[in-house]
């Protein structure tokens, strides 16, 4: 049996430096590629440098005007612009300087990564730094200018007839859904946190899609405190349906990590093994799949994820002890790869997972 090739990874220095300005998670690409480094991995991958993209490639999902408006207060750094409240800059989404060209560096990671599916230059492409799934086609929003997985899905479109959207954020993938809710050739499944007053406030089990897309849209709404067994039993149950309803051609893999325990968000107890575990679901399907990050705002804890995750991709069992490496003293004081779950009690119900569960599979049997 012929040997798949191995996985594209998506790096180049220039590019993982505009991806440290972003100002939410200053630093964040450089700590996991770091990791990634350190662990010996980026040998048994096709390390493939991107490009920024150019303002044709992101107009194939952004509105001109907003991409100029962007473009605009980016060259002035100009957080105080009169019209950027109407295309979502502000408080989340500040106009800072340079902010173009960090959009249009993650937009191009992506669109790299997908091409190289499209070219069947690999059976899996990684792009740590994109996932920034909540940007609308008009306005930014939730720290996210740009919506790199969009342009992904959009770019496998082109050789892939149906194209699987799963994103495993701690927030709906709000941006994503909205995007493809009318059509029948992207699916999307999200699971995410969904309470009162938490953003962004959408993706409930009874959110489906719309007109031709109707059934197209999964959510699986959760509560604070889930840990990796029900998550994974949930998780493969739906995608288990899903895959079996909607017959993908290609796979968008958003792997957020901020349902980690001992993220800043205080939400899910998961482990990097819990994610891992889906992950692997996902890849013995061996479709084409696209593997991009999102949330994570423990940054150590984040590259830890990331980074054990590679080495599902790859096959690989990482030694518990953190290498030696720039970034090293940030890993104290236990210095290991391991996350520790809190001891945070699980706030969903059997019942309510059950009932989630028996909707989403009444949705699933009108798609054809």
């Amino acid at each position: 049996m012929e040997r798949p090739p191995p996985p594209v990874y998506v790096y180049g220095a220039e590019y993982v430096a505009r991806c440290d300005a972003m100002s939410k998670v200053p630093r964040r690409a450089s700590m996991v590629h770091a990791l990634v480094e350190a662990y010996s991995l980026l040998p048994h991958m096709r390390v493939v440098q991107p490009r920024p993209a150019c303002m044709e490639e992101m107009a194939a999902f952004h509105t001109d005007a907003y991409l100029q408006h962007l473009q605009q207060v980016s060259e002035e750094g100009n957080e105080d612009h009169p019209d950027s409240a109407e295309f979502g800059l502000g408080y989340d989404c500040p106009a800072s300087k340079g902010v173009f060209e960090y959009a249009a560096a993650v937009g191009g990671g992506t669109l790299t990564a997908a091409r190289c599916l499209v070219e069947q230059k690999g059976r899996v492409a990684i792009n740590w730094a994109g996932g920034w799934h909540h940007a609308k086609k008009d306005e930014a929003s939730g720290f996210c200018y740009l919506n790199d997985a969009v342009l992904g899905i959009l770019q496998l479109r082109r050789r892939f007839d149906r194209v699987l959207y799963v994103d495993l954020d701690l927030h709906h993938g709000d941006g994503v859904e909205d995007a493809f809710s009318f059509t029948s050739k992207v699916m999307t499944v999200s699971l995410h946190k969904f309470a009162p007053g938490f953003f962004p406030g959408t993706g409930d089990v009874t959110e489906v899609g719309l007109g031709k897309g109707r059934y197209y849209s999964v959510n699986v709404p959760l509560q604070d405190g889930i840990k990796n067994e029900t998550y994974y039993q949930l998780c493969t149950a739906v995608l288990k349906d899903v895959y079996a309803a909607f017959h993908p051609g290609a796979v968008v893999l958003q792997l957020g990590a901020d349902t980690i325990a001992g993220d800043p968000m205080c939400a899910f107890n998961l482990t990097p093994e819990g994610i891992g575990k889906c992950l692997n679901y996902v890849l013995q399907w061996q479709l084409p799949t696209l593997i991009l990050g999102g949330g994570g705002y423990h940054l150590a804890n984040t590259a830890r994820c990331w980074t054990y995750l590679t080495g599902v991709i790859l096959g690989k069992t990482l030694p518990s002890e953190i290498p030696d490496h720039e970034f090293f003293t940030e890993y104290g004081p236990d210095y290991v790869l391991e996350i520790t779950p809190s001891c945070r009690p699980d706030r969903n119900e059997p019942q309510r997972i059950q009932e989630i569960l028996g909707c989403v599979k009444g949705h699933l049997k009108h798609v054809t």
